[in-house]
């Protein structure tokens, strides 16, 4: 199995899935396979379904049988198990980070260090690029983009920027982006502040939040009373949205109670307290810094 992508917080997260030999498992985010290798190592006879939208990281799958590759976003996870007659799962895995080989492909346009096209499409079919969003949403929505998902201090003034320079001409490189905002830039946080505007770009572009919230509720359906779920974030926003849906079981974070006003929720956790890399792993892989693992375990059908 081909690994291009280190991965991240891999024997906390693979540990926390509880892994039964026979069982069936789900690696929502396949990827370079990293986190799969782990699982398929302890598995025994079981299955693992692994999803990715990137035709790219079907080369990484193997030939191992008891591994089933679905070149499809996770958003589908439960159509798609259904189709291969499977109804729940004992474990469900997902690390919502963009592999390194993405982020260090210069045609991809994930990083702000390669002057390429505007592009950031997880999926390559997809029509939606990061250029059609910088150059045709309204000042509004660039000011709220950049603000909710790049947490950008002055989000209005970097949407006035690029609204004043597409009307000049159209911003279709990351280099004409960055020339486009440089004057909001901070000089001695460039790196960082450039990391957030990339970021929000392509979290708009792929739609993670809302991919996101639909994977959370399907996974709620398809895993079995016992089973584990493992979600490595790394934006607020999406362990925001992972804390709320393990406390309630809802996206909203909203607790039901029952007859008696005790809280009602179909998941344990088992690590209250985030699980952050250590040390040594930030060294040896930088990009895993802002790594949060959440597990829980389902306790109701």
């Amino acid at each position: 199995m081909n690994q291009f992508h280190v991965p991240v917080l891999l024997i906390p997260s693979i540990e926390g899935l509880n892994i039964r030999p026979g069982g069936i498992y789900v690696d929502a985010t396949f990827g370079g396979g990293g986190h799969s290798g782990e699982i398929l190592s302890r598995l025994g006879d079981g299955r693992l379904f692994a999803f990715d939208q990137d035709k790219e990281a079907a080369r990484n799958a193997g030939d191992d049988s008891r591994l089933t590759f679905i070149r499809q976003n996770f958003r589908y996870l439960k159509n798609f198990l259904r189709y291969y007659g499977v109804d729940k799962v004992d474990g469900i895995l997902a690390d919502l980070g963009v592999s390194s080989h993405d982020f260090d492909n210069a045609g991809r346009g994930f990083s702000f260090r390669f002057d390429t096209l505007l592009d950031m499409r997880m999926n390559r079919d997809a029509k939606r690029t990061a250029a059609d969003i910088v150059n045709q949403y309204p000042e509004q929505d660039l000011t709220l983009l950049f603000r909710e998902q790049g947490e950008i201090h002055n989000a209005g003034r970097v949407a006035s920027a690029i609204v004043a320079a597409r009307s000049v001409r159209e911003i279709l490189t990351t280099g004409q982006l960055i020339a486009a905002i440089e004057r909001c830039i901070p000089v001695a946080t460039e790196k960082k502040y450039l990391a957030q505007v990339f970021q929000a770009l392509r979290m708009e572009v792929n739609e993670e939040i809302a991919v996101l919230g639909e994977f959370l509720l399907a996974s709620r359906e398809v895993l079995k009373t016992g089973g584990r779920m493992v979600v490595i974030t790394y934006h607020s926003l999406e362990d925001r949205l992972v804390k709320h849906f393990f406390k309630s079981g809802n996206l909203e974070g909203t607790k039901m109670q029952d007859f008696y006003g005790n809280f009602m929720t179909p998941f344990r956790l088992i690590n209250r307290r985030v699980i952050v890399p250590e040390e040594s792993e930030i060294k040896a892989n930088p990009r895993s810094r802002s790594a949060k693992l959440r597990i829980a375990e389902k306790t109701e059908s």
